[in-house]
């Protein structure tokens, strides 16, 4: 996959031009991208519904129009806290990801948890990787930081994945938040697995959103998952074979590529079936 080019998510559309004045360095765009988007919830700013709905956004030209209702300023110009996109992780690093593309540098997110956002707590999260020279480098364009893909960094979906599977960590403690009981665990990871695969594949969807092999239990086919995770350990170790196998399972097996209806469980709003070629329209 040539990761220069835009996806159906990440494509700026009309916004494009946006983007020619930023930086032509990842820490300059990813400096850039923390002045557009604020958390939703770890921002502890208490926002209306209209501005909660931007986390569903889902495409970077939609993220973009939520900025150019408010602002008519270049990107880089100062936001105030509270007028930024309303987002999360995804929406951190789905517009660095579009930002560096649109720069010429190959990029793609990654999802997984990360171990330096607390110490006694694995958060599910998203984060930046792009290409420097022969090497791929992971940034976290929410907090300035540069990760390891390797624990006390950030681990991916299937580096935790493979852990729990041979009994080696208490996946329990991986999840949205130690206060947040249902959202943690096995079937959680499983989930994140099939995530973190669409999203190498160029289908970079919100992290709510649910299609193919998810559900809210450890059900299906585990020996799949299995499968999946095993290629995107081998492909982060350079096996360009297990890239190709990736992508010929991804597009052969509907468990894991998500097809023109999705649901999304959104924590905003109550939960509803997406039209992905319809760009969102709720059936």
């Amino acid at each position: 996959m040539d990761y220069t080019r835009q996806t159906e998510f990440s494509d700026p559309r009309a916004h494009g031009r946006l983007f020619d004045p930023l930086p032509d360095d990842p820490g300059g765009i990813g400096e850039v991208i923390r002045n557009l988007v604020v958390h939703y919830r770890a921002s502890g700013i208490d926002f209306p519904p209209d501005r909660l709905a931007e986390v569903d956004s889902r495409w970077a030209d939609r993220l973009l129009d939520a900025d150019r209702r408010r602002f008519t300023t270049p990107l880089a110009e100062p936001r105030a806290s509270e007028q930024r996109i309303v987002g999360c992780c995804r929406d951190f690093t789905l517009l660095t990801v579009a930002a560096l593309r649109h720069k010429g540098i190959a990029a793609r997110s990654r999802i997984g948890f990360a171990d330096y956002l607390d110490p006694d707590w694995h958060y599910d999260h998203v984060i930046t990787e792009y290409r420097d020279g022969d090497r791929w480098v992971t940034m976290d364009s929410q907090v300035d930081k540069y990760v390891p893909l390797a624990p006390g960094g950030f681990q991916t979906a299937a580096q935790v994945w493979t852990a729990y599977r041979r009994g080696e960590i208490d996946v329990n403690q991986f999840g949205v938040h130690p206060s947040v009981a249902e959202l943690r665990g096995a079937w959680f990871v499983r989930n994140y697995v099939i995530s973190e695969l669409a999203h190498r594949l160029g289908h970079e969807l919100l992290l709510w959103d649910l299609w193919g092999g998810m559900s809210l239990a450890m059900d299906g086919d585990l020996a799949l998952i299995d499968e999946v995770a095993d290629l995107l350990l081998s492909a982060d170790a350079g096996d360009a074979g297990a890239e190709t196998k990736l992508a010929e399972l991804y597009f052969s097996r509907t468990e894991l590529r998500p097809g023109r209806r999705i649901r999304c469980a959104s924590p905003v709003g109550a939960e509803v079936t997406i039209d992905l070629e319809k760009r969102g329209a709720a059936i």
